[in-house]
């Protein structure tokens, strides 16, 4: 074959690989399927021992990695669960904002259905570049169409995320899509494909040449200039096809005769009929000419290889086909038999009785390269050591950074976002967007669900090991300022190149500390997904996202009603600090602000006193002392506040006494704190309570009804700003910005 051709697919080592495999030179649909299978997207080859260290099980896991989504028990006596995973689809929103990112919501919602759940909850989180930039602003308003688009169309709401902004994400935004669904344990299906002679069948959407090469596509860097050609890899999705797809299949599994399911995702028809044969031990034999196509002259390559949205791949036994068929067709979907399950554990392909294809299914899943990548310590890390922020200079103004802080498009309220999602549909959401965390009830139980999705890169940039901790701790806390038990995460960790040992040093040093976090908070990893390559070539070299480990923490309540928002709720309310300030700003957005660029070593985390805290402060939410809690993170303590104000337009005064020049006070982002608002006639009990759970707990002040936000720091006045003049920053700064106004 070729070597250009070989290179278009696999690299010449890999190739090497599949010469010895199969004992011969592979054809074209073949080296296309290997493509697609050994891609990083879809083996993890880069990544796959270092994932190994995450926990993965608990006495709540149902399923853990290694399906299409992660499923953990919400309540043991009704046997309810809940299964969810977080994915992302960023190289297509940036190519196609509207439909790379609709279609990353429609994927990962069938990743949750074809689980045998209903989808509840959708939740996404976004990381761009600065607003300055008009292509930027193109991007954003892209992404966020489509994702409401999406979410909206097929009746799922959207009930939260995180919005990043920063100049690493400006060739390479990221979008991460996650979905929740509600199943019950004994009707959960799998995909894995068992039992010779079964049927293999074909539902939904028509395939089409959108998203070929989609998997690939999403396994290798590429620069703004490959933009228009690589848009035949954006697949286009169609909601209201999905919505029959959900109904249609879960009516289908009602039936007996479903015996595994997988959406075509990634790498569509090849992965979902190879990884289904894998994981049950058998072959499948494939008839091309069966799949419904709506492009004629589609080629056995394209219709393998092909991404089209809105499909699943059904095994049905033997004899039962005709009534599963009838279910999708009731519903006006394509459903067709294609092929069937053998014994031999091959992939043959047949088109219009010639065989096209055969390939071992070890071969491509089992026997996939594994890479044990080089890493080393980046320079900027050592550089970055010497880092004294003691040398800055202090402000002036203290009401005027708080403003500007306020302004900063990574603080400034999501309203704008969030406002053009339906997050009420389904009507299970009972704390809205803008919350630490988005809480929902389940209709049949008193219990309750809290989800969070969380990570500040910019820690992870500085001190990847510490930066990794801190994802999912901050996850798990704001679960646990919602009143909820966190109880597992799903990952999505995106980076640059693991081809440079020093990208793969900070994957190494991330994954190390997520996995001894989830150790420590007793969160296990349920399921994700990896997305290396996100970086872009320039002029001046290339430009790589930070590590970016998204986490999503799924924590339980164990009454619904008992759910806590971060909100002050009433004036004369005490103000109280748990945790401690030490005036860290390293990696902060004060940082950027007046230094334009982050440095040092970041910040660090106790996870042990961490686990302590939030095991505290969930059950004294529990035990009915709390009023508000939120905990200090973007911004720190001074911007905590002022958010905890906005709602009710309430004002605060508060005094602090530390030994901290004011500013690294005000706004610096060490971990473990949560400011939380008491009774007066509990402020005792508050306090005892949480010096026999050896969390140190503060009193700094109280809330107002004067409309005022008043700090002091060792008895002079550094701030006093109106509540309402902050908030009208705040809700209307990333809408001014995106319209080009500032």
């Amino acid at each position: 074959m070729d070597r250009e051709i070989i290179e278009q697919h696999v690299t010449m080592e890999e190739y090497e690989r599949i010469l010895k495999l199969l004992g011969r030179e592979p054809n074209l649909v073949e080296l296309g399927i290997f493509s697609a299978m050994w891609s990083e997207h879809c083996s993890y080859k880069s990544s796959r021992p270092h994932l190994k260290k995450f926990p993965t099980s608990a006495p709540w896991v149902v399923q853990g990695p290694g399906e299409n989504a992660g499923i953990i028990m919400v309540d043991e006596e009704k046997g309810i669960c809940a299964a969810f995973k977080v994915e992302s689809h960023n190289h297509p929103s940036f190519i196609e904002p509207f439909h790379g990112a609709a279609t990353g919501v429609g994927g990962i919602l069938r990743d949750i259905f074809t689980m045998g759940a209903r989808p509840i909850a959708c939740m996404d989180s976004l990381r761009f570049g600065e607003l300055h930039d008009p292509r930027m602003r193109y991007i954003v308003k892209g992404v966020v169409s489509g994702i409401s688009h999406y979410g909206n169309c097929v009746g799922v709401p959207t009930v939260g995320g995180e919005v990043y902004f920063d100049s690493c994400y400006q060739t390479n935004p990221l979008v991460n899509a996650f979905a929740l669904g509600i199943v019950k344990k004994e009707k959960i299906f799998y995909a894995r494909a068992t039992g010779v002679g079964n049927s293999v069948i074909y539902v939904g959407a028509k395939t089409g040449r959108d998203g070929i090469h989609g998997a690939t596509m999403a396994s290798e860097e590429f620069s703004s200039e490959e933009e228009v050609e690589k848009k035949v890899n954006v697949q286009v999705g169609d909601p209201f096809m999905e919505k029959l797809l959900i109904e249609a299949c879960l009516e289908a599994m009602e039936k007996d005769g479903i015996v595994a399911i997988q959406d075509m995702g990634a790498a569509g028809l090849t992965s979902s009929s190879v990884e289904m044969a894998s994981r049950g031990g058998v072959g499948v034999v494939l008839y091309l000419d069966k799949v419904p196509t709506r492009e004629e002259g589609m080629t056995p390559y394209e219709i393998m290889l092909s991404e089209s949205q809105e499909r699943m791949l059904v095994v049905c036994e033997k004899g039962k086909e005709e009534e599963i068929i009838e279910v999708f067709r009731r519903w006006e979907l394509d459903a067709c038999v294609i092929g069937e399950i053998i014994e031999e554990p091959v992939l043959r392909l047949f088109w219009h009785g010639e065989k096209v294809a055969e390939l071992p299914v070890k071969a491509l899943t089992e026997e996939a390269p594994v890479y044990y990548r080089p890493f080393k310590v980046p320079a900027y890390i050592l550089k970055n050591a010497s880092y004294d922020q003691n040398n800055l200079p202090e402000p002036k103004d203290y009401n005027e950074i708080v403003k500007k802080l306020l302004d900063s498009p990574t603080i400034a309220s999501k309203r704008w976002i969030y406002r053009q999602y339906d997050h009420m549909v389904q009507i299970n959401t009972t704390v809205y967007p803008g919350s630490d965390a988005a809480v929902l009830r389940i209709k049949e139980s008193k219990k309750g669900i809290a989800i969070s999705s969380d990570c500040n890169s910019r820690y992870c940039y500085l001190n990847p090991y510490e930066g990794g901790k801190i994802a999912v701790a901050e996850a798990a806390r704001n679960v646990a300022c919602s009143g909820a038990k966190p109880r597992a995460i799903t990952d999505c960790l995106n980076f640059a190149s693991p081809e440079d040992p020093e990208i793969m040093w900070q994957f190494v040093k991330v994954t190390d500390g997520m996995a001894d976090a989830c150790k420590v908070l007793e969160t296990p990893v349920v399921s994700g997904n990896v997305s290396f390559y996100n970086e872009t070539a320039t002029e001046n070299g290339k430009r790589a996202v930070f590590p970016t480990p998204t986490v999503v923490c799924v924590g339980v309540l164990e009454d619904v009603e008992k759910r806590m928002t971060s909100f002050f709720k009433e004036a004369g309310d005490v103000i109280v600090l748990l945790g401690e300030n030490t005036g860290n700003i390293s990696g902060s957005e004060y940082q950027k602000l007046v230094e334009g660029e982050f440095k040092g070593r970041g910040q660090t985390i106790d996870l042990r006193f961490e686990k302590t805290l939030q095991d505290a402060i969930v059950e004294a939410i529990e035990k009915g002392l709390v009023k508000s809690a939120h905990d200090v993170s973007e911004g720190g303590i001074a911007i905590n506040l002022f958010e905890s104000a906005f709602e009710k337009e309430l004002g605060f005064e508060v005094e602090f006494d530390e030994d901290l020049r004011t500013d690294f006070l005000l706004f610096g982002e060490e971990q473990s704190r949560i400011v939380i608002t008491v009774s007066p006639e509990k402020l005792t009990e508050v306090l005892e309570f949480f010096e026999k759970k050896t969390v140190p707990a503060k009193v700094i002040g109280k809330v107002t009804d004067t409309g005022r936000g008043v700090i002091r720091h060792k008895g002079k006045e550094v701030v006093n700003l109106p509540i309402k003049e902050c908030k009208e920053i705040y809700e209307t700064s990333l809408e001014k910005k995106l319209s080009g106004e500032h």
